[in-house]
């Protein structure tokens, strides 16, 4: 049951501020870390946190990130074997800053992600086939993600297909291919054009959506939870309470967990319900993959709340 994260690796660059400076304002910001993030390597360690067996593809640079990166990957006990350093070319970062309600906006530079091809597809072909789940975000190039939803079509493998950073440039009829499409309230909005602020109005954006051939959308929403929506039917989920610290990397942990409990029981609700609490545990720490909960923490939290 192993899981082929085919994704972004960045490295997250976390301002603590008050508030934005102004164009040529410089104030001081209360504090500052760097962790390993980006979507793709976030989703991978969030899986193997709770016990997944993960399969990473992704490319760093030849710079100081590059080594890091693979021993974190590591550590969380990824398979490394198909994550490649590119020569002379940077890695990717993260410039993010969260504010005083915990709020995040980060910026992305792929750096080395871009050289993450086709060809490095079929380089891990054999391995690939093994996979139970694939699972996809857009931090690469288009080409690369949708090289990797035929090959998993071809070799009939369910996807997983986070669109963030959302684009336009997305070919809904590609993103039809996947059998999950997991946006959160911006990217939905971004997808379709419309309003997202109520939840009758991401319904309604979701809903166009299904009707282009989407299989499942599972729309995240922050602190209202999540929305499940299928041709036949509409589920809400709430989310847990917590008291929210940083939502940095909580898109990514509700992914990663919702992939590691799809991939055991084939049971979609109960793993965007676990899901929904992975995240929920997760927000409540600084960082992104340093504050994902243990399977442990996560398994504790899943009882007392049942």
């Amino acid at each position: 049951m192993k899981i082929a994260v085919i994704g972004s690796n960045m490295v997250d660059l976390i301002s603590y501020i008050d508030k934005m400076p102004a164009p040529g304002e410089t104030l001081e910001a209360p504090d500052f870390s760097i962790g390993c993030g980006g979507k793709g390597a976030n989703q991978a360690v969030a899986a193997a946190t709770l016990g997944a067996d993960v399969l990473m593809l992704t490319k760093v640079g030849d710079d100081m990130f590059g080594d890091n990166t693979i021993q974190n990957f590591k550590k969380y006990k990824v398979d490394t074997t198909f994550v490649e350093k590119v020569s002379h070319m940077s890695s990717g970062v993260a410039p993010i800053f969260v504010d005083k309600s915990s709020q995040n906006s980060i910026l992305i530079i792929k750096g080395a992600n871009k050289c993450l091809l086709p060809a490095d597809i079929d380089k891990a072909a054999d391995s690939l086939k093994e996979c139970s789940l694939f699972v996809l975000q857009l931090e690469i190039n288009l080409e690369t993600v949708y090289y990797a939803i035929q090959f998993a079509n071809t070799h009939q493998i369910p996807v997983l297909l986070n669109p963030a950073p959302a684009t336009k440039d997305l070919d809904i009829a590609m993103a039809c291919k996947c059998d999950f499409f997991v946006p959160n309230e911006t990217e939905l909005a971004i997808l379709t054009g419309m309003q997202v602020k109520t939840e009758a109005e991401i319904q309604q954006a979701a809903n166009v959506l299904l009707e282009q051939g989407l299989k499942n959308v599972i729309v995240t929403m922050g602190q209202r939870g999540a929305m499940w929506l299928t041709k036949e039917q509409t589920e809400c989920i709430p989310a847990y309470k917590v008291n929210a610290v940083d939502t940095t990397g909580a898109g990514d942990a509700f992914i990663g967990c919702f992939a590691d409990n799809y991939v055991k029981t084939k049971d979609v609700m109960e793993s965007i319900r676990k899901a929904s609490a992975f995240s929920a545990l997760s927000v409540m720490k600084r960082g992104t993959q340093i504050s994902y909960p243990t399977r442990k923490e996560m398994e504790e939290f899943w009882e007392c709340h049942q």
